[in-house]
C-alpha cells in the first residue's frame, strides 16, 4: 500500500557529498520522519553503502527500476541520453513505482534550514500545492547586473513548453527543488498527451523543454488536482554572482529562516562537492577559480 507523501532524491556518485550535506540536514529538520528514497544507479550503489553504511534514514531505489516501471520504454534508454536528461526524467518517472501519491523532489544540492511537517506541502485533503509564481524577482536581479541571457533562456523555455500544451497566457515556473509533485498530474500527462502521440517522458524532456516546465504545463492543461499556488520553499543560489550580491545586501541563512525551508546552493558553481577525482585539468580549476573570484569583486559595484 503507497503512502500519500514521501521525500525523494535521485542521486548519483559525483553527488554524494552533498547528499551527505542534504542527509545531515534532514536528520535536523525532518521533524515527523517523513520516509526519504534515494536512487542512484545500480553501479552507484555500493559506492553508497560505503559512504553512508547502514544508514536507517533513507531507503534505497535504483534508477533502473524507476525506468523498467515504463513499459514503453526501451531497456537501457538512459545510456543513450545526456546525464542531464536521464537524471530529469528519472526523478520525474519516480511515481511509477506506486510508493507514494505525492512526493517532494529534491536535488541533491538542497540543504533545509528550518523545521518542516507534512501540511507544509499538502493541502487539508491530502492533494499537494504546487510551487507556480512567474519568476519577475530572479529575471530582475539578472538584468540589473546585466545578465540578460539568464533571462532570455528561461523565457524561450517557457514558451515552448506552453505551445506544446496551446495555451496562450502569461510564463509559469514551477522551479526551484524542492518540487512537491504529484502522481496524479504526471498520469495525466502521460495517459492525455504521450501516449496518444506513442511518446514517453523520454521523447518529451529535452534542455529546451525541461520536466519542471512540463509538470506544471500539464496541471495547468488537465487540472489532475486543485491549484494550489504557491512561493519557492527553498532559497535558490543559480550562480555564483547571485550568492555574492545576497550577501552583500546582509542576507544569512539565519534570516532566510522566516521564509524558506532551505537553502541550494547549485552544484554547478560549487564544484568543492564533487565526489571523486577532477574531471577538469588543473588549468581549467584555476582558471574557473579566477573567473568566480572576479564576479566575487564584481558584486561590490
Amino acid at each position: 500500500m503507497s503512502s500519500n507523501f514521501v521525500l525523494y532524491c535521485k542521486s548519483y556518485r559525483k553527488d554524494f557529498l552533498r547528499l551527505k550535506r542534504l542527509l545531515q540536514s534532514l536528520q535536523q529538520h525532518n521533524v515527523e520522519a517523513i520516509p526519504f528514497y534515494i536512487s542512484t544507479p545500480e553501479a552507484d550503489h555500493q559506492q553508497l553503502l560505503e559512504l553512508f553504511g547502514d544508514d536507517a534514514s533513507f531507503k534505497w531505489v535504483s534508477d533502473e527500476s524507476i525506468i523498467k516501471a515504463n513499459s514503453r520504454v526501451p531497456e537501457g534508454i538512459q545510456h543513450s541520453k545526456s546525464g542531464g536528461i536521464s537524471q530529469a526524467v528519472i526523478k520525474s518517472e519516480f511515481w511509477r513505482l506506486g510508493i507514494a501519491q505525492n512526493y517532494l523532489c529534491i536535488d541533491s544540492d538542497c540543504v533545509f534550514i528550518s523545521d518542516f511537517v507534512e501540511s507544509d506541502f499538502l493541502a487539508p485533503d491530502g492533494d499537494p500545492y504546487t510551487v507556480l509564481h512567474q519568476n519577475k524577482e530572479f529575471f530582475q536581479l539578472a538584468i540589473n547586473c546585466g545578465h540578460m541571457r539568464v533571462e532570455r533562456e528561461l523565457r524561450l523555455e517557457a514558451e515552448a513548453v506552453k505551445t506544446l500544451f496551446g495555451r496562450v497566457g502569461p510564463n509559469y515556473y514551477c522551479a526551484p527543488a524542492p518540487f512537491i509533485w504529484s502522481a496524479k498530474v504526471w498520469q495525466s500527462l502521460d495517459q492525455q498527451y504521450l501516449q496518444p502521440r506513442g511518446m514517453t517522458l523520454w521523447d518529451l524532456v529535452t534542455p529546451a523543454q525541461p520536466e519542471t516546465l512540463l509538470y506544471g504545463e500539464s496541471l495547468l492543461a488537465f487540472q489532475a488536482i486543485p491549484i494550489r499556488m504557491i512561493e519557492p520553499l527553498f532559497r535558490v543560489y543559480h550562480y555564483d554572482w547571485q550568492y555574492y550580491l545576497s550577501l552583500r545586501v546582509g542576507e544569512t541563512k539565519e534570516k532566510l529562516t522566516q521564509n524558506f525551508m532551505g537553502v541550494i546552493y547549485q552544484s554547478a558553481w560549487q564544484s568543492e562537492f564533487d565526489f571523486g577525482a577532477p574531471t577538469k585539468s588543473f588549468s581549467s580549476r584555476i582558471l574557473r577559480r579566477l573567473k568566480r573570484f572576479l564576479r566575487y569583486l564584481r558584486s561590490y559595484y
